[in-house]
């Protein structure tokens, strides 16, 4: 097996069920599963989508070789080895649908749509979620921190604290997707083209005989990209006046120092007096820097005591998303083939309310107010319904409270779930990321700010066709029976 092989990148019990299939003949049945997340990460009013274009080199590079097969016949099931003889020809033939990366996208809705053999749809759940939830997650949680500071530049510093080499890089890249300008990852950066930034380590100063020595040899080495690291003794006393004499020996070589990092203690505090500091002595160009285990509520914070912080390196908080470490993106089955051409709808009913799926083949479409150019509701329908298609109006209503509703008439209805695969091939150009990042701040325009928000965000409506919620109550109903 290589490391670069993701065909076993799943759960055993995928595979299990992939060989029940074929012995019960039914694994070339196709079906329809549904990828979504019931609820929204951080108490945020919106989510923001990222992962479809790993998703897209998995599915391509799907193959069982010799290694992967072998494995497998070790197992304690005992597979029959026609079935691994079925493994080495697999290939993934079905039909995949998402939502392009950097949609704003809401709990409850399909945000990709996989119509398959159950045999092929089965062995990808697990990496798609993987791939999906935790972009998606990062990305979400570096638009609340893009929320806090539009202005200045946000720099993901999380390597090192990411949950392995994988994390590290696509966390950066959902960073970037959302809003952060920079990365300290240079394979991040190598890979899709994002800016990096970096200055050195408390390490450079101790090794030097003093603070000074070490200020002034950075400069040396590298004086046209000089950020100093300030607090390694003593923030006030000795880091800003020696960084100060290197920045002023910079300009007598025709250079300017860039900034300076301030990376622990009272940063409001120290940003404030820093400033003062850098243009009393004539460096009023030169910006501040701050790290030291951010995210958006201390940087809210921070900027609230007046903080003079031009840049944010956020690290730890952001990469990990510690302060809600999964996104809980589920995969569940919609719909599976009734045999005469169509698909017959399913469902699944839990004692929790909110586990209980929404059945059927689907599409989803954000309905925007052509007044006011902003998005009413996402409005999901079954795949035969052509209301919206035509302008007709439209019943929007809260299918938990169903005497929330609103009738809407002048409206676009922008269809989010976009064909990549069908019948296995490609046919989704994936864009590059500075089109995805673009992309992205043009979907923040449709939307109020009231449910862009940080705080107390209000409720966007995620609504059903009548059609999709009768179908729900009747399989409900049926079941209960």
């Amino acid at each position: 097996m290589t490391y670069g092989n993701l065909t076993l990148h799943t759960d055993k019990y995928q595979i299990n069920m992939m060989y029940a299939h074929w012995k019960q003949g039914t694994h070339n049945q196709k079906a329809v599963f549904d990828v979504y997340f019931r609820k929204l990460p951080f108490g945020n009013g919106f989510a923001v989508f990222a992962g479809l274009e790993r998703v897209v080199h998995y599915i391509q590079s799907l193959q069982f070789g010799e290694a992967e097969l072998t494995y497998l016949a070790e197992q304690e099931e005992n597979y029959d080895p026609e079935f691994l003889e079925e493994l080495r020809k697999f290939r993934f033939t079905g039909q995949l649908k998402a939502v392009p990366e950097g949609t704003i996208v809401f709990g409850g809705e399909p945000l990709i749509q996989i119509e398959a053999r159950i045999f092929e749809a089965q062995l990808i759940e697990t990496a798609v979620l993987n791939f999906v939830n935790y972009q998606t997650l990062i990305a979400t949680k570096a638009a609340r921190i893009k929320a806090v500071a539009p202005a200045e530049n946000l720099l993901e510093f999380g390597t090192r604290r990411a949950q392995e080499a994988d994390a590290a890089i696509w966390g950066a890249r959902a960073a970037y997707i959302a809003g952060f300008d920079a990365t300290s990852n240079l394979r991040a950066g190598m890979l899709f083209g994002i800016p990096t930034k970096g200055t050195h380590a408390h390490a450079w100063v101790q090794f030097h005989e003093s603070e000074q020595q070490a200020f002034d040899r950075y400069a040396d080495s590298l004086p046209d990209g000089v950020t100093l690291l300030v607090d390694t003794y003593d923030t006030l006393k000795s880091g800003l006046p020696n960084a100060i004499r290197t920045g002023k020996a910079l300009e007598s070589r025709g250079k300017k120092m860039q900034g300076i990092r301030l990376d622990s203690g009272d940063l409001a505090y120290l940003s404030k007096q820093a400033r003062k500091m850098l243009d009393a002595a004539g460096l009023p160009y030169v910006k501040i820097v701050a790290s030291n285990d951010l995210d958006e509520n201390i940087i809210f914070n921070l900027k609230a005591q007046g903080a003079q912080i031009d840049s944010w390196g956020v690290g730890t908080q952001l990469i990990t998303a510690a302060d809600n470490p999964s996104l809980g993106g589920v995969y569940k089955l919609v719909a599976k083939e009734d045999g005469e051409g169509g698909y017959r709808p399913v469902i699944k009913i839990s004692g929790n309310p909110e586990k209980i799926t929404t059945p059927g083949v689907k599409n989803v479409f954000r309905i925007i107010n052509k007044e006011t150019g902003k998005a009413e509701a996402d409005y999901i329908a079954l795949s035969d319904e052509s209301d919206m298609h035509d302008g007709k109006p439209l019943k929007l209503f809260d299918p938990l409270h169903p005497y929330l509703s609103k009738q809407v008439t002048n409206y676009e209805a922008i269809p989010l779930l976009h064909t990549v695969f069908q019948s296995g091939e490609l046919e989704y150009k994936l864009p590059n990321l500075q089109q995805i990042r673009n992309f992205h701040e043009e979907q923040l325009q449709q939307f109020w700010p009231e449910y862009l928000r940080k705080l107390n965000p209000e409720k966007y409506p995620v609504d059903m066709s009548a059609k999709v919620w009768d179908l729900k109550k009747s399989l409900i109903e049926k079941h209960h029976n």
